[in-house]
């Protein structure tokens, strides 16, 4: 049976009216596992996780708006004129495009709860996302490898591993097979391996797609995570510890030995990078676009690359290898962006070398076709 999160305590943390509180509760008692997605059906339930992260997003939203001035009765009460408060409120405190886009998401489930579908629209219908820095990206523009960053990975996990061995074999796990944070966590050493080439990831996944990546000649690290095994659970999580209270020890251990954006500049999500750069190379015999090399693969060996990457990082879509690997031509893309817009005299100019061609004249330009429009207009 799927797991269900306590809702009521979680809803309890927050300064909610009773009444208020109490229709929450009961929403959420009823649908906050259910996959919310208007382009696919699914039968699966969401992690309970994501489930807590469904319900703290509520919970704060409605608090907002309680301290905004807006004294809603019951969940039910939600109108567009919230959503849009919420909105510029989110964007005037400067929260990214893809957290403001996160927290739509979760409202865009409560009014499809609350039987209102179409009350909650997309950021872009809101606000101009490029005017406010909010387009959100999926094209990785800075390398965020631990290599990258001068920080060798083996030196610092045997560091880790005099602090605390559990957290130091699952940074292990993660630099030999690619694993996101929870995936090490839940990882099942002595049933993972089905076969002599694969390793089946299946615990802690992302929308729960269980995937099969190289095993290659990892086994020893996996007989080190046997070891430390949990006899009862299989995963490496210690008996003693909830995931939550192991997913607070994992972060407070990883903080005291430096390991943030804010010390030494890199995460251990940084160690998936450097996993699929390198299955990358391996395959298109070219490092990965991020790594800045003037080297490119063939198409068919990119693609094949990219195939790769995708299905070891446990994805469904191409373009999600670029999150990781970054895309060729970057580079140029944003110096350009650098760059100071044309003048009116370098734009009439470009027009007039392309005869009048605006797609020819923008490409000469370095700018796309509708910026040369922008700027035409306003001169």
């Amino acid at each position: 049976m799927a797991a269900i999160l306590n809702v009521r305590a979680t809803v309890r943390r927050y300064a909610l009216p009773q009444a208020f509180a109490a229709e929450l509760v009961r929403l959420l008692d009823d649908h906050v596992n259910e996959i919310h997605s208007r382009t696919r059906v699914s039968r699966s339930v969401l992690s309970v996780k994501t489930q807590e992260r469904r319900t703290t997003a509520l919970c704060s939203a409605f608090v907002e708006l309680r301290k905004g001035g807006f004294a809603l009765e019951s969940p039910w009460s939600l109108r567009e004129k919230h959503v849009k408060w919420l909105v510029a409120l989110w964007v005037k405190q400067e929260q990214s495009g893809g957290t403001i886009e996160n927290k739509l998401t979760y409202l865009r489930a409560l009014s499809q709860w609350i039987g209102k579908p179409a009350l909650v629209l997309t950021l872009g219908n809101y606000v101009d996302r490029v005017e406010h820095g909010l387009k959100r990206s999926y094209v990785a523009t800075a390398d965020k490898s631990w290599s990258a960053n001068d920080i060798d990975a083996a030196a610092k996990i045997a560091e880790i591993a005099q602090t605390c061995p559990y957290v130091a074999v699952q940074l292990k796990l993660q630099v030999a097979f690619g694993l996101r944070v929870e995936e090490s966590f839940l990882l099942r050493p002595l049933e993972a391996v089905r076969s002599p080439q694969t390793l089946g990831v299946r615990h802690g996944t992302k929308g729960g797609l269980a995937r099969e990546v190289p095993l290659e000649a990892k086994v020893g690290v996996l007989e080190e995570a046997a070891r430390l095994s949990n006899g009862t659970t299989g995963s490496t999580v210690p008996a003693d510890r909830s995931l939550k209270q192991w997913r607070d020890w994992y972060y407070y251990v990883l903080d005291k030995h430096g390991v943030t954006k804010a010390g030494l500049g890199v995460t251990s999500h940084g160690l998936r990078h450097e996993y699929l750069q390198l299955l990358y190379e391996k395959v298109s015999g070219v490092p990965a676009p991020i790594k800045g090399s003037d080297a490119r693969a063939e198409r068919d060996s990119h693609d094949e690359a990219m195939r790769r990457v995708v299905a070891a990082a446990g994805h469904t879509r191409k373009t999600k290898a670029n999150a990781y690997l970054s895309v060729f031509g970057l580079k140029e893309r944003l110096e350009r962006q650098r760059r100071q817009p044309p003048t009116r005299a370098e734009v009439e100019k470009a027009l007039l070398d392309a005869a009048g061609n605006k797609s020819r004249a923008a490409e000469a330009l370095g700018i796309s076709r509708q910026a040369l429009y922008r700027l035409l207009a306003a001169s």
